[in-house]
């Protein structure tokens, strides 16, 4: 149900043509943030062990690989390359999704209003929960952006951010297992990587007893 929190056993993730002719169409957002939020969902998603899918469009034709920053969290794999705008129609793509077994998926990608909004749309059609980290999106305009967030909330998309992705999956900071991973999350992409730095710095050890 959507208005229940996400789990790492529960959900999966697809991150959609983060490629570098698809950001230089971005004018909504601080591009460099939106690739910085990128890889707070790719990091936590491998983190937590949250089935990843990858999808590029037209990567050697036209817009390029999928960029550096999120392909290194998984060398491992091959992003899915398409000719359609819209990844549900990809057979791959679609298939890969299936696989998972999750039927609460999370999506980020380029641009919001086209290769996020339309698989986001169809997903819906078809029974899947979408949860879309809108601010590691981005579109040519913040109204494109902005109508594209509206016209998926209106299906029953449920808009989130990355870090508060990364914050549902991990929720209590006793969890060891994940916690050091966290915040290497906070200090490598997040202004509050700021202050976990100077708290660690400051207390040693000690910060991390109780809390972030």
């Amino acid at each position: 149900m959507p208005y229940e929190l996400l789990t790492p056993d529960t959900c999966a993730l697809a991150l959609i043509d983060f490629q570098p002719q698809m950001f230089f169409g971005v004018h909504s957002h601080d591009r460099t943030t939106v690739q910085q939020n990128a890889q707070i969902l790719a990091k936590t998603g491998k983190l937590f062990k949250v089935p990843t899918i990858l999808s590029t469009i037209a990567a050697k034709s036209f817009s390029g690989e999928m960029v550096q920053e999120v392909q290194a969290v998984f060398p491992e794999q091959t992003p899915i390359d398409r000719t359609f705008m819209n990844s549900w129609e990809d057979l791959n793509f679609r298939a890969a999704i299936e696989k998972t077994g999750r039927k609460k998926i999370v999506v980020a990608g380029l641009w919001t209003e086209v290769c996020v909004a339309f698989p986001t749309i169809q997903m819906r059609a078809a029974g899947y929960e979408i949860y879309v980290a809108t601010d590691a999106c981005g579109d040519i305009t913040e109204e494109a952006h902005e109508r594209a967030v509206q016209r998926m909330v209106q299906v029953g998309a449920v808009p989130m951010t990355s870090l508060q992705f990364m914050c549902e999956l991990q929720r209590d900071w006793a969890r060891t297992e994940t916690y050091e991973g966290c915040m290497d999350i906070f200090k490598q992409h997040s202004p509050y990587g700021i202050g976990v730095r100077y708290a660690k710095q400051i207390l040693g050890e000690h910060a991390s007893e109780g809390g972030a």
